[in-house]
C-alpha cells in the first residue's frame, strides 16, 4: 500500500534527477562532439621503423625542433649531392614533427618551391622522403601551414596516378589532411580536379590505396560547405560507371573478414564513410547501375558482423549499417529474402530493444520484407515477429509505434492468419492504450477493424499481393 511518506513531494530528490538527467545529456552530447572529431580528424602515416642517416635500420625518434638557422642550412644540404640530399632531407622531415618548425620552414622564402622540387625528383626515394615531408606539413593545426601547401596540391594529385602504392597511400593522407583544415585548400582542390583523380584511384586492387580514397571522401562530404560546393561536383553516375559500387563492397567485405584476425580499434573511421557512400548510391534514383553491381549476399552477412562487434562501443555504426539495410531491402527482393534465409532476421529483432532511432530503422527494414508478400510475410510470422511488434506496443514513442502499426497492416494484408494470431495474442488491448493519440487513433481504429475481419483487408487496405514463394539466393 502506498504510504503519504513515500508520495510526498521532495524537492532535494527532483533536483538530483534533473542534475543526473543534466550530466547524461551532457556526456551524450561529449560522446557525439568525440565521434565527429575522430571523424574529421587528421591521419599521421609514419614509419614504425626507418632506416635512419646513417644507413642503419632504427625506431624513428623525433629530434627537438629545428631553428630558422637550422632549416636554413638543411635546405642548402638538400640542393647538393644524391647522399647528402637524402640525409637532410630525413633531418628535415624528423624536424617538421614540431610545430615551431613547420611555421618557421613555411616563412622562410623559396622553402616551399624547394620541397616541391624535390617531390617531383625522378629519384625515388629522393621523391618518397620529400612527400613524407609534405605530410609532416599537412599534420599541422595551423592553417596557414595548410596554406603554404597550396603549390603542392596539383602534384598530389598527379602522383594519385603513380606506379607507387606507398606514394599513392601518403598523397592520398596528404590531400585529406590538407582538405579538412583549409576551405582556401578545398576550393583549389576542387577546380584542379580532385574528384576525377579520386574516380581513378577506384580502380586500384590495393586496400591501402581504396582506404586512403575512403578517408579523402570522408574529409570532404564533412566539410560545411559540402551540400553546396562539393557534391555537385560529384557525378554518381560516373562513379558507378566506374565501378565505385562494386569496389566498396569488396573493401566491406575484406574489413569484415580481417576483423578476427586483427585489432579493430579506429576501424569504424573507416568503415563509416564507406557505409554511407554506398548508402546514398543506392539512394539515389538515377542510378539504376548501383543496384545491379550489388548482388553479393555476402555484403549483408559483414553488415551483421559489423553490428554485433560495435554494438555497445560504437552505436553510430550500427544506424549506418541498418540504413544501408534499409536501402538495400527497399526495392531488391534478393536480399529480402537473404535476411530471411540466411537466418539473420533473429539477430534483426533483438536491436529492437535498443534506442529509438535503431528500432525506427529495424522496423523499416521489416517493412521493406512485408512488402513484398505473402511468402514474406509468412517467413516472418514463422520466425516470431508478432512477439516482438506485441512488445513494442507497450512503449510510447509515436515514431515506433507508428511505425510498428504499419507494419502489422502489412502482415495482416498478405498473412490474414497472422491477424488471428494477434487478437489471441491480446492484441487488441495492446492497442487500446493508443487509441486516444491524435496521431495514431486513425491507424489503430482500421487496424482493430482489421484484425477482427481478416477477410476484408483488400478492401481496407487495397495492395497488389506479391509472389508467393522466395526467390533463390
Amino acid at each position: 500500500m502506498w504510504s503519504r511518506r513515500s508520495c510526498r513531494y521532495r524537492p532535494d530528490a527532483i533536483g538530483l534527477e534533473e542534475l543526473r538527467a543534466r550530466r547524461r545529456e551532457q556526456e551524450s552530447a561529449l560522446r557525439k562532439a568525440r565521434r565527429q572529431q575522430q571523424l574529421v580528424s587528421k591521419r599521421l602515416l609514419r614509419e614504425d621503423s626507418i632506416v635512419n642517416g646513417d644507413g642503419q635500420a632504427g625506431v624513428e625518434i623525433a629530434t627537438d625542433p629545428l631553428s630558422e638557422q637550422e632549416v636554413l642550412q638543411l635546405l642548402r644540404d638538400v640542393q647538393r649531392g644524391t647522399e647528402e640530399r637524402k640525409k637532410s632531407l630525413y633531418r628535415l622531415r624528423q624536424g617538421l614533427q614540431h610545430k615551431e618548425t613547420q611555421q618557421r620552414f613555411v616563412r622562410l622564402e623559396g622553402s616551399m618551391r624547394i620541397l616541391i622540387g624535390l617531390f617531383t625528383s625522378s629519384l625515388a626515394d629522393v621523391q618518397m622522403e620529400a612527400a613524407r615531408c609534405l605530410h609532416e606539413l599537412s599534420h599541422s593545426s595551423d592553417p596557414a601551414v595548410s596554406e603554404a601547401c597550396l603549390p603542392a596540391t596539383s602534384y598530389l594529385l598527379t602522383y594519385l596516378s603513380g606506379q607507387s602504392v606507398e606514394l599513392t597511400e601518403l598523397c592520398l593522407y596528404t590531400l585529406g589532411n590538407l582538405a579538412v583544415e583549409s576551405n582556401t585548400v578545398r576550393k583549389q582542390l576542387l577546380p584542379q580536379g580532385i574528384i576525377p583523380a579520386l574516380v581513378s584511384s577506384i580502380q586500384s586492387p590495393h586496400l591501402a590505396v581504396l582506404e586512403g580514397l575512403g578517408y579523402v571522401l570522408s574529409q570532404l562530404l564533412q566539410a560545411k560547405e559540402a551540400p553546396t560546393k562539393i557534391i555537385p561536383h560529384v557525378n554518381n553516375a560516373l562513379l558507378v560507371s566506374q565501378g565505385i559500387v562494386s569496389t566498396l563492397v569488396l573493401l566491406l567485405l575484406e574489413l569484415a573478414s580481417g576483423m578476427s584476425k586483427a585489432a579493430t580499434e579506429g576501424l569504424e573511421l573507416l568503415i563509416c564513410p564507406v557505409l554511407r557512400c554506398l548508402s546514398n548510391l543506392l539512394a539515389e534514383d538515377e542510378t539504376e547501375g548501383c543496384k545491379v553491381q550489388i548482388q553479393d549476399e555476402r555484403l549483408l552477412v559483414a553488415l551483421f558482423l559489423f553490428m554485433q562487434h560495435f554494438l555497445q562501443q560504437h552505436p553510430f555504426l550500427v544506424q549506418e549499417c541498418l540504413w544501408l539495410l534499409n536501402n538495400l531491402t527497399a526495392d531488391e527482393p534478393i536480399f529480402c529474402s537473404a535476411v530471411l534465409t540466411l537466418g539473420l532476421l533473429p539477430a534483426l529483432l533483438q536491436l529492437l530493444a535498443c534506442s529509438q532511432m535503431m528500432t525506427l530503422l529495424v522496423l523499416t527494414v521489416l517493412c521493406n520484407i512485408a512488402e513484398k508478400g505473402p511468402a514474406y510475410c509468412h517467413q516472418l510470422h514463422q520466425q516470431a515477429v508478432l512477439p516482438a511488434l506485441l512488445s513494442i506496443l507497450t512503449l510510447s514513442d509515436v515514431q515506433v509505434i507508428g511505425q510498428s502499426l504499419e507494419l502489422l497492416h502489412l502482415l495482416f494484408l498478405h498473412l490474414p492468419e497472422a491477424a488471428d494470431d494477434f487478437v489471441s495474442q491480446a492484441g487488441l488491448q495492446a492497442l487500446e492504450q493508443h487509441k486516444d493519440n491524435p496521431q495514431l487513433e486513425e491507424r489503430v481504429r482500421a487496424l482493430k477493424e482489421t484484425s477482427l475481419q481478416p477477410a476484408a483487408t483488400s478492401q481496407i487496405f487495397p495492395h497488389t499481393a506479391s509472389a508467393a514463394v522466395l526467390p533463390s539466393t
